[in-house]
């Protein structure tokens, strides 16, 4: 299995932050790696979410929300395909700190291809790196990243 971890402290609530977060149908003014996002954040619900991740092509996919405990855990499993091929359980954590937040973002992929797709994984990374700048910036500012 493979895993990536990344975080950033925002300014503001983690109400603040969840209400940003999960406002999907407000990320094409925002987010950079998540484009798109449609559907209700509730557990068991399926999410449409439109990835385009630094340097790759954009893509669809249609996870099932795992968790959602506003301002605290927003956690899905997405696959591509099938079960077993490339799975990712992807999850938002948002750990109060002082009058602001510590955002955790991070997935777990497994299944056959994962160990296959280094370069793929990177790029991930990356886009959760420039995610999490545009929701600090969004929630501490309300403003869209320039």
């Amino acid at each position: 299995m493979k895993a990536i971890e990344t975080s950033e402290t925002i300014n503001a609530t983690p109400e603040r932050v969840w209400q940003v977060l999960t406002d999907l149908e407000s990320y094409p003014e925002w987010n950079p790696f998540i484009i798109e996002g449609a559907g209700e954040v509730r557990r068991d619900e399926k999410l449409v979410l439109k990835m385009h991740p630094p340097g790759g092509r954009p893509m669809t996919f249609k996870p099932k929300v795992l968790v959602a405990d506003p301002a605290v855990e927003l956690r899905w499993l997405g696959r591509l395909v099938v079960p077993g091929i490339f799975d990712g359980e992807h999850w938002f954590r948002l750990e109060p700190l002082g009058g602001g937040t510590r955002l955790v973002q991070g997935e777990n992929f497994s299944g056959l291809l994962p160990p296959l797709l280094g370069k793929v994984i990177t790029r991930a990374e990356q886009g959760f790196r420039e995610l999490n700048l545009a929701l600090k910036e969004r929630a501490e500012t309300g403003q869209v990243p320039a």
